[in-house]
């Protein structure tokens, strides 16, 4: 399983992503999920997977061999037509391996995320479906997830905000919807790969990998625990009609 979601608001965007490919009782995968495609200066662009490792493979390999030979994403001039070109490279993999998949059972899973900027275009968020159409982040719905999104969501509805949230809060939001997912769902696990990517830059200068111990991701876990227990203790009590307080 996977957990990759995308934060994009009037500073940049945050991509963030676990490494976790299959999980169970006696084995774990790692596998890097977060790919990158810059030419600095004139584009910087963060993709996503998640869904069959064989799948998003086949596709990141196309995307990769278009633009070392200057096409595809290194060829486009808005991130809409960069989200067509991967949505092109699904469909793609789609008619070699679809069939022979679904005969033994299985679905063409694949999903991708892809964050960026191209030019003085303002950033922007897109998620790609299996079928290869885009779907963009708005101003009113500025994140997207792919993979395992329902333990990471609730922080992200409550807190992201397009006009008001900084990249920093939008790294620390990322974060901890990610070790939430962590927490509630083993199949999904660490390094993390966050990437803050400012308005304008047309670079990445900020990615860091975080491994199961690493000390920030310590911290960031032990004191979101120790607030949120805070809070319930601050909260008003409930109440139970004329029953006597729950004071024990």
């Amino acid at each position: 399983m996977t957990y990759c979601l995308g934060i994009v608001t009037k500073h940049g965007l945050v991509m963030a992503s676990d490494s976790r490919t299959n999980a169970g009782t006696d084995q774990a995968s790692v596998c890097r999920k977060m790919f990158t495609f810059e030419v600095p200066g004139e584009r910087a662009l963060v993709l996503l997977t998640s869904g069959s490792l064989s799948l998003s493979q086949s596709v990141v390999s196309l995307l990769q061999a278009d633009f070392d030979r200057g096409e595809g994403l290194a060829r486009v001039t808005s991130m809409y037509e960069a989200a067509r070109a991967i949505g092109a490279q699904v469909r793609k993999v789609r008619e070699v391996d679809c069939d022979p998949l679904e005969k033994d059972g299985y679905h063409f899973n694949v999903h991708f995320l892809l964050g960026g900027q191209i030019g003085e275009e303002a950033p922007q968020l897109y998620m790609i479906y299996p079928q290869g159409n885009p779907l963009r982040a708005t101003e009113e719905s500025p994140y997207l997830q792919i993979g395992e999104t329902k333990y990471g969501r609730p922080i992200l509805d409550r807190g992201i905000k397009f006009d008001t949230t900084s990249l920093e809060e939008a790294a620390k939001y990322a974060l901890i919807s990610l070790d939430s997912t962590m927490r509630s769902n083993v199949t999904v696990g660490p390094p993390i790969d966050i990437v803050a990517y400012h308005a304008g830059e047309l670079k990445i200068t900020r990615h860091r990998r975080l491994a199961e111990n690493d000390p920030h991701l310590v911290q960031t876990r032990r004191q979101w625990e120790q607030v949120l227990r805070r809070a319930i203790h601050e909260m008003p009590l409930v109440t139970f009609n004329d029953a006597p307080a729950l004071t024990v």
